[in-house]
């Protein structure tokens, strides 16, 4: 069953339309990449579905409810979360603190600590870093925290919008690896990933965007096979 159903999106800034009748699917359990050049709609794409962005016309329907209209706080409240651009972390706040602000929605407070160890355990370098400023961690180390406090929302479906940006390699390979065991431990994932070549190492399925639209799909495998996608995004 689709747990995330796009028909026909358009999004326009003004007299610029960004998406041009995008339609996609997530199915329960899957990692579905989204992969594409600078510009071709991706982030937009992720806002839309989260509640930031206006959207012109089209359906997004999550758990067969349209969240077309929905404003942002609904939509993390039904148990959908995104990890944005960038990882937006909350410095002069403890990394504890950031974990937190994860779960401001949340009213169950045995789960909030059980979800709490959890993170520990999926990042144990956060866990050594708990009272310290959050400004203070590395790169690879926020983008962790970014990701953890997405999982603090408990969601159902994680969006990750470019998760290995301006990391180190040797950090994008721990990113996946740790992207890979939350799908594992029962959360949907959509991700954006410029880094195309370790998002179909691990995506069961996906799309390419170019422009605003879906040129391609298919499963990880298929697309990293494929000479188009080899010629344009894997470098091949």
């Amino acid at each position: 069953m689709a747990m995330l159903e796009i028909k026909d999106l358009h999004v326009h800034y003004g007299v610029i339309e960004a998406l041009k009748g995008i339609s996609l699917e997530v199915n329960e359990g899957e990692i579905v990449a989204l992969i594409g050049a600078n510009g071709a709609g991706k982030t937009t794409m992720m806002q839309s579905i989260s509640g930031i962005v206006k959207k012109s016309a089209g359906e997004i329907n999550f758990l067969n409810e349209s969240i077309m209209k929905a404003n942002p706080k609904h939509i993390v409240e039904m148990g959908l979360t995104q990890v944005p651009e960038g990882r937006r972390i909350f410095t002069g706040m403890s990394v504890y603190e950031n974990l937190m602000m994860g779960a401001f929605l949340r009213k169950d407070k045995d789960g909030i600590k059980h979800d709490y160890e959890k993170v520990c355990e999926q990042f144990p370098i956060l866990k050594e870093r708990m009272n310290q400023d959050a400004s203070t961690l590395s790169g690879g180390e926020q983008q962790m925290l970014a990701m953890g406090r997405a999982l603090m929302a408990k969601p159902k479906l994680l969006l990750l919008d470019e998760p290995s940006m301006g990391l180190a390699p040797i950090l994008v390979k721990e990113i996946f690896n740790i992207i890979e065991e939350i799908n594992k431990s029962g959360t949907t994932v959509l991700l954006v990933e410029q880094n195309a070549k370790m998002a179909l190492s691990i995506a069961h399925r996906a799309y390419v965007l170019e422009t605003g639209k879906v040129v391609m799909s298919g499963t990880g495998e298929e697309l990293a096979k494929s000479s188009d996608v080899q010629k344009a995004y894997l470098g091949g």
